[in-house]
């Protein structure tokens, strides 16, 4: 596969070219806090896997507009012991994807930590299976196959309004289960997961307390102009296409996307953070990840602690199992 992108010493330097919204802190506060006009109400339900290491409680959290929103709580398995609270690990899915199976994703649980394993609102169509539905009106309005362009002529009602909403508010349903350590808490995920991951970490700063570390991968949701630019495979194609389609809504949607750019939302964050870029990423273009790295924390009262792995030779799939193995200890050392 050629390489399509910036040469790598200007990605390695890129800023980006999303505009910055002179609202984008108020806009996010009036979110969050009619957010919280909801109660979180966590309930967890315990539910049998038959992984005998592993406890696993089925999960309901109010999310945006008190919606329900589904997850899945994995513990090490406690076998009646008195045991010390433990750090968490909020994991966000894909594009396309659900929470999946009961049993599928273990892996946080299996090194130690609280595993919530958030759902995704709508999706659940693609990689692995979903059981929360977006019932907010914009969700059955016109727009392309996907949920990229549900409700994008209008900031208030655009998808990942919700969708963020619920992500931040995921933190708070985790550090809800007693067995969790609330003042430890890392988000996580890898392409829309790691663009949620990447939110989560700018909207927690000065709103909630206990979140400590942010592991991004291959991230989505950054630097539209430039994604649409290069992009030539993956979800920035719906927006490619909804808006060849409607010519009359390009201005309109350029108004709603900088306000979901997690280049912008980054900059207010404050934990440690460490990204992952392929450099022959064709579904998140390597200079977009690039652009979230190098904005993330700029604003933050100290500068945030951050690091970025590079994968050359790898396309979305980013580094795999060998990135996973320098996440275990990455992690592990910082919560040591």
């Amino acid at each position: 596969m050629p390489f399509t992108d910036l040469p790598l010493a200007q990605m390695r330097a890129y800023q980006g070219s999303s505009q910055l919204p002179t609202d984008l802190g108020e806009f996010w506060d009036t979110t969050i806090e009619g957010a919280s006009l909801f109660p979180i109400d966590a309930c967890f339900e315990r539910v049998e896997t038959h992984l005998r290491l592993i406890e696993t409680y089925d999960v309901t959290f109010a999310g945006f507009g008190g919606d329900p929103i589904k997850a899945w709580l994995h513990l090490p398995d406690a076998k009646g012991a008195h045991v010390e609270p433990l750090p968490a690990v909020v994991v966000y899915p894909g594009y396309s994807c659900g929470r999946g199976l009961a049993h599928q994703n273990t892996l946080w649980a299996q090194a130690g930590y609280a595993m919530l394993v958030m759902d995704s609102r709508g999706q659940g169509y693609g990689g692995q299976v979903g059981d929360t539905p977006d019932p907010h009106p914009s969700a059955g309005e016109m727009n392309y196959p996907g949920v990229m362009t549900r409700g994008i002529l209008d900031r208030n009602e655009y998808y990942y309004r919700r969708f963020f909403t619920d992500a931040f508010r995921a933190i708070a349903a985790v550090q809800a289960h007693p067995r969790v350590d609330a003042s430890r808490v890392a988000v996580h995920g890898m392409s829309q997961g790691g663009g949620l991951a990447i939110a989560v970490a700018g909207l927690a700063a000065g709103r909630i307390d206990g979140l400590i570390a942010c592991l991004p991968d291959v991230n989505f949701l950054a630097d539209y102009p430039r994604a649409l630019d290069v992009a030539s495979t993956g979800p920035y194609r719906e927006l490619e296409l909804y808006l060849k389609r409607h010519r009359n809504h390009v201005e309109a949607a350029f108004v709603t996307l900088p306000y979901f750019d997690v280049v912008n939302l980054g900059r207010a964050a404050s934990v440690p953070a460490y990204f992952s870029v392929a450099l022959r990423d064709t579904t998140c273009p390597p200079s977009t990840v690039y652009a979230s790295y190098n904005k993330y924390g700029v604003d933050a009262p100290d500068p945030a602690e951050k690091s970025i792995e590079e994968y050359s030779f790898n396309d979305h799939e980013g580094g795999g199992e060998h990135h996973v193995a320098r996440q275990l200890a990455w992690l592990r050392k910082l919560m040591a």
